[in-house]
């Protein structure tokens, strides 16, 4: 059997992916991923033996080129990352059984099962967070420019408006590349992405979802790809020097309205008593001195690190916290966008950690969330949390997956 994974996002939408296809293969599939260009992804998936299929510009390079785009600009971004998903994953999905497209960003989505429609073969559409499922239980997310009315409390109406939201903004542009390889247009590109049977690979505990009516949602648990990748040993010595530090970083977010968000950070770790683990991440953080209580990192193993800090100052994204929820180590999320908020609030239900208010830091917002997530019982909470973490969600989705080719393939003739 031969799988392709689509995705275009941030290295929290590549991961997951890098799971399920370790999987998949290990049930003996043949799969290959298709996401953006950026050499760290290509590294990671090479790493795992997996390849990477590029198409579309850097995610990083976008990320970093400047602000979220405007609602003018989402049109045009979106138009210009499907057409290059269609020249590249059309040619990539021939021969395959099926499609898995993760909604990292809505439009490449829709691309990836169009490509699947184009070429007849099954599709199914993942997300890694929960909060673009549409669920009477909470209101959406809202898209630049395209803000919901503040006196409309019925979530159903809400919804609606979302759908003419995500048609008005994507649309057209899913539907000129839709045309330009004799597929019909879609009326409703929300409907059309997720379906009635959408895949949720959240974990259970950080990320409880709520039957609904609308959908049949199968959540398969977080797709977890086991790093065994060791630490520097520069690292490691470090670690070994002295009690755990605190690690702080923020991840693919460029942390723009932050621009001392390093020095920030280090100086409330260190006004708590602890040394730093500090990481570049997308945001390009660096030591603000030479003093030998802070450790600087590029790409490390989180699930390794971990395991052996104090506490994990990070942005919010689903993988980051899902790693810090499994290694029990207590978090202080600073959100900066989208699913994060929900995330750092999924945190401090639980117990075992801290949500920054608001995406940007000073030293007294970021030293009370410090003092929270190092009291003892906020470890305490953590490590218990830890173990109901799920470690079996890639391997759930692959089955369910080749279950599935197999239902729809015919029989092989006696």
């Amino acid at each position: 059997m031969r799988v392709l994974l689509s995705t275009y996002g941030s290295r929290g939408d590549v991961e997951p992916l890098a799971g399920l296809a370790v999987r998949l293969r290990e049930l003996g599939a043949e799969v290959r991923v298709c996401a953006p260009p950026d050499e760290d992804f290509a590294r990671r998936l090479a790493g795992v033996g997996v390849p990477l299929v590029p198409f579309g510009p850097s995610a990083r390079a976008l990320t970093k080129a400047g602000p979220p785009p405007s609602s003018g600009g989402l049109p045009r971004r979106a138009a210009e990352i499907i057409a290059g998903q269609l020249d590249v994953a059309i040619a990539a999905a021939e021969g395959c059984d099926a499609v898995v497209a993760a909604a990292g960003i809505l439009p490449a989505a829709a691309g990836a099962r169009s490509v699947a429609e184009k070429l007849g073969i099954p599709s199914v559409c993942v997300t890694f967070q929960q909060l673009t499922l549409p669920s009477p239980e909470r209101r959406p997310l809202t898209y630049p420019g395209r803000p919901l009315p503040p006196d409309v409390t019925d979530n159903r109406v809400l919804w609606n408006l979302d759908a003419e939201n995500i048609n008005a903004l994507f649309g057209e542009a899913l539907n000129t590349n839709r045309a330009s390889i004799g597929l019909p247009p879609v009326d409703n590109v929300r409907e059309y992405v997720y379906g009635d049977r959408p895949w949720l690979a959240t974990d259970p505990t950080l990320d409880p979802w709520q039957e609904t009516p609308d959908l049949d949602v199968v959540h398969t648990g977080a797709w977890i790809l086991p790093d065994e990748r060791p630490l520097p040993t520069e690292l490691v010595t470090f670690l070994d020097a002295g009690e755990p530090p605190v690690y702080v970083g923020f991840g693919s977010m460029p942390m723009r309205d932050s621009e001392d968000a390093a020095h920030v950070a280090v100086e409330a770790v260190r006004a708590q008593g602890r040394r730093a683990v500090v990481a570049r991440g997308w945001a390009d953080l660096a030591l603000i001195d030479d003093q030998d209580d802070c450790f600087f990192v590029g790409e490390v193993n989180h699930q390794e690190l971990f395991g052996r800090v104090a506490a994990v100052v990070h942005h919010g994204g689903a993988g980051t916290t899902t790693t810090a929820t499994r290694a029990g180590a207590p978090q202080v999320v600073v959100p900066q966008l989208a699913d994060q908020p929900y995330w750092a609030g999924r945190v401090a239900d639980l117990g075992i950690g801290a949500a920054h208010d608001g995406p940007t830091p000073t030293f007294e917002s970021l030293s009370a969330a410090l003092r929270t997530a190092l009291a003892p019982g906020t470890r305490a909470r953590a490590r218990a949390v830890a173990g109901t973490v799920r470690t079996d969600g890639a391997m759930v989705a692959a089955k369910l997956l080749l279950d599935a080719i197999s239902r729809e393939r015919p029989p092989v003739p006696a």
